[in-house]
């Protein structure tokens, strides 16, 4: 597949873009502040760039409330497809960080539910006991996303939401034309929507899962996958250079793509990273910053 020979470059817009934390639902045409870094990009090889969550939320874009909308704080839709053919004119492919774990509490299923309880026909969207409460009092309570109440947990084992979020993944491939999709949490993700969501799209089409550690085989295989996060690899990436001692990574690496029969991914391709928006950045961890050549510490400082 073409990833295996990409270079990838990931981008939180709202941050990248200068929006607020808090969505005013003001029409702001940000979005096309990435197309300056295109220039950059080319310099740097990079021909593939992973978005983080753009579609309309309340706060972070991992809230989600509509997945077929751009922010309003990033501009419209039209904006968004300008913005990826431009990225694509120059040779640079696109992935959207697909947020299919849990929605904001303005998604239109959960409101549903808010207003109609359990007469509400979206009940089972969600994991949700009307027994309890919860501290915004809304009379029941839901499973969310490790203790975040303003994530809401989606029952990805419900077919009716697992219809919805591959009419979403539709959506975007035909209206916006992306490349790939990096499945947000995709450790907590259920296996059979994994599977489900492998036979739907084109085997062109690339499939990234966040995964933190453990092994890696059980969600990147011929049926679910195409790669993972590499985070068992991560901190020996900088750790290396800021000791002097390659052992680390020599040995987790050796242990991952080895030739002896206990190596655990060889001829498989994990997605490795020197760093995202979930870990400090490599142009500050680095404590030799000649170990960074400029238009890398350049285009990493952009926030």
């Amino acid at each position: 597949m073409w990833a295996s020979e990409s270079v990838f470059y990931q981008i939180y817009p709202f941050g990248a873009c200068g929006a607020p934390f808090e969505n005013d639902h003001v029409l702001e045409h940000r979005i096309h502040k990435l197309e300056e870094f295109i220039p950059h990009l080319k310099k740097l090889k990079i021909d593939c760039i992973m978005l983080n969550p753009i579609f309309e939320s309340r706060t972070h874009g991992y809230d989600t409330t509509d997945f077929k909308t751009l922010d309003t704080r990033l501009g419209t839709n039209k904006d968004l497809k300008e913005v990826i053919e431009k990225f694509h004119n120059n040779n640079i492919k696109i992935i959207l960080d697909a947020v299919f774990n849990h929605v904001g509490r303005d998604f239109f299923a959960f409101k549903d539910v808010l207003e109609k309880k359990w007469d509400s026909p979206y009940k089972d969207w969600f994991y949700i006991d009307f027994n309890g409460n919860n501290h915004y009092n809304d009379g029941f309570w839901y499973q969310d996303w490790e203790g975040n109440d303003i994530l809401v947990k989606l029952n990805l084992q419900n077919q009716e939401v697992v219809n919805y979020i591959l009419s979403v993944v539709d959506f975007w491939q035909e209206e916006f034309k992306i490349d790939g999709l990096r499945l947000d949490v995709a450790y907590c993700l259920d296996k059979n929507f994994l599977q489900t969501l492998h036979n739907h799209v084109s085997r062109d089409f690339f499939l990234l899962g966040e995964t933190l550690h453990g092994d890696y085989n059980q969600w990147m295989n011929e049926t679910m996958l195409d790669s993972v996060t590499n985070y068992e690899c991560y901190k020996g990436l900088y750790s290396s250079f800021n000791s002097a001692n390659f052992y680390e990574i020599l040995y987790s690496l050796n242990r991952q793509f080895g030739k002896d029969p206990w190596c655990l991914y060889t001829g498989k391709h994990l997605f490795n990273f020197v760093d995202n928006h979930d870990v400090v950045r490599v142009a500050s961890i680095l404590e030799d910053k000649t170990h960074l050549i400029k238009q890398d510490i350049d285009i990493i400082n952009v926030k």
